[in-house]
């Protein structure tokens, strides 16, 4: 057998993970996040200047954020329920020091602390939380792409064939929801002109992702390069189906109010999911073995995208919801308790949907799937925004407002501006955030070039995890630099 071949293989025929260890997955990344800011907030408390030199921070922001999540899809991923409760027991051990070591101490009792804390005013300008959730989806597909290819990761975590719930499969479906978050749509961007105007600069404007897609297609064939074929296709791929959900999502937009965009991607999920039922779709796209004419041939990317749409109409709904400007830490507690209850009726609806229909299918996009990437995509967000009102309680409780990427008390001092400022301009999240498509884009082409030199199937699991990390240094250092220049690739 070729050797594109057994890679082909090796990633086939795989049938996921439970529900619970992915979700798992999603309370680390926000405990990371928040030891990070810990660390700072101790680090400036024991008299430490703020910001620290420029690969000084890059080297902290890799160690606390990147390396725990390459780490937990590799060696530790059998254990990841203890690194968990470590890790979020030495947070919580902090937490306890630096509220008790106050100055001046803090006046009442602890429930009249948290009372002035949750009538505290915000900076109302931004969510970093959905800044977090973007990179942080980003940052994980990248590690997975190429860490597929190696037998230190779990084969429950990879792609599944036809039915499944691996966390590459939620991986593709976060991206897609992350995207849609912070589209303009779901930031209530006016439009200057006719309906028919904006949707015409929209189809314009996905030119980018339809020349990456070519360009992968060019590569792929023209190197041999393996290919998962019953992911999207033989000529379909990834790039393709960011740039019809967002063309067709526009178009939709353009037509019903995105206050009702939670409705339409119901209906438009639950429609394709009857035309499954109703039809011989499902086998054409699952049992048919044909790859002659292009429909056949492509049949999973072009089919699935419906389901994606339907996912970037719901995230347009929670993007829309979280961008409404609220200024108390009490109005921003009551979103994460309404994501929550979201996330929970979703899985309810889904374990209906999973017994009464058919389970999740990322290879089809069917309604499993659908619901699954909301409902696991709000709790990710729950864990993030739960993460950054603990750190706001920190830094208040410390008066070190010193983290990047984080709240603020509102009419903060001009000084702590500056250095926040300057905070931000050394930051690895606001580096991958400034430049999301490239550093996607990088990965990819930094996994092919990988594929290429280094034999991923024989690898041992050290050598594995260090050409991980190396891969990630490589990727993160090149994005930091272009942000520590004030440089933005963007040229549509």
């Amino acid at each position: 057998m070729a050797e594109a071949e057994v890679k082909v293989a090796f990633v086939s025929n795989l049938n996921g993970t439970t529900l619970a260890e992915v979700s798992l997955g999603c309370i680390l990344a926000p405990l990371c996040l928040l030891s990070r800011g810990l660390f700072l907030i101790t680090f400036h408390r024991s008299k430490g200047v703020l910001p620290l030199g420029t690969a000084t921070h890059l080297l902290v922001d890799f160690t606390m954020l990147i390396m725990p999540l390459v780490f937990s899809c590799t060696v530790l991923s059998d254990i990841l329920h203890l690194v968990i409760v470590g890790l979020a027991a030495a947070d919580l051990s902090v937490l306890i020091l630096l509220y008790g070591n106050q100055k001046p101490p803090p006046h009442g009792t602890f429930r009249s602390s948290l009372d002035r804390f949750m009538h505290t005013r915000v900076e109302s300008n931004l969510v970093p939380f959905v800044t977090v959730f973007r990179v942080l989806v980003n940052v994980k597909t990248a590690i997975s792409i190429l860490a597929v290819d190696f037998s230190v990761f779990p084969r429950r975590y990879a792609k599944t064939e036809s039915y499944g719930t691996g966390v590459m499969d939620f991986g593709v479906g976060a991206y897609v929801m992350a995207n849609a978050l912070v589209c303009p749509e779901a930031r209530g961007k006016e439009t200057r002109g006719s309906k028919f105007s904006h949707l015409v600069k929209q189809m314009l404007s996905v030119w980018p992702l339809v020349l990456l897609g070519i360009l992968r297609l060019v590569s792929l064939k023209a190197s041999g390069y393996h290919e998962h074929m019953t992911e999207y296709g033989i000529h379909w791929n990834f790039f393709f189906t960011l740039a019809v959900v967002r063309v067709v999502a526009s178009a939709l937009l353009s037509v019903f109010p995105v206050r009702s965009s939670w409705l339409l991607a119901l209906l438009l999920s639950g429609a394709y999911q009857v035309v499954l039922e109703t039809t011989d779709l499902k086998n054409f796209i699952i049992h048919n073995n044909e790859r002659h004419g292009f429909l056949q041939a492509n049949r999973e990317g072009i089919f699935s995208a419906m389901g994606y749409v339907a996912i970037y109409l719901a995230g347009v709904q929670v993007g829309d919801y979280l961008m409404r400007k609220r200024t108390l830490v009490k109005d921003w507690l009551r979103v994460v308790w309404n994501l929550l209850l979201g996330s929970f009726a979703l899985w309810v609806l889904l374990f209906i949907c999973q017994t009464c229909i058919e389970p999740v299918s990322r290879r089809m996009a069917n309604l499993s799937f659908c619901i699954w990437t909301v409902a696991q995509s709000l709790f990710f967000l729950t864990c993030l925004s739960l993460a950054d009102i603990v750190l706001l309680f920190a830094k208040m409780v410390s008066n070190s407002p010193f983290v990047s990427t984080s709240w603020n008390p509102a009419g903060g001092l001009q000084t702590e501006g500056r250095i926040r400022k300057k905070l931000d301009e050394v930051c690895l999240i606001q580096s991958v955030s400034r430049n999301q498509l490239l550093f996607f884009l990088l990965a990819n082409l930094m996994t092919g070039l990988t594929n290429t030199v280094v034999d991923t199937l024989k690898s041992s699991d050290f050598f594995a995890v260090y050409i991980l990390l190396l891969y990630m240094l490589m990727n993160s250092l090149a994005i930091f630099i272009l942000h520590i220049n004030n440089i933005t690739i963007k040229f549509w």
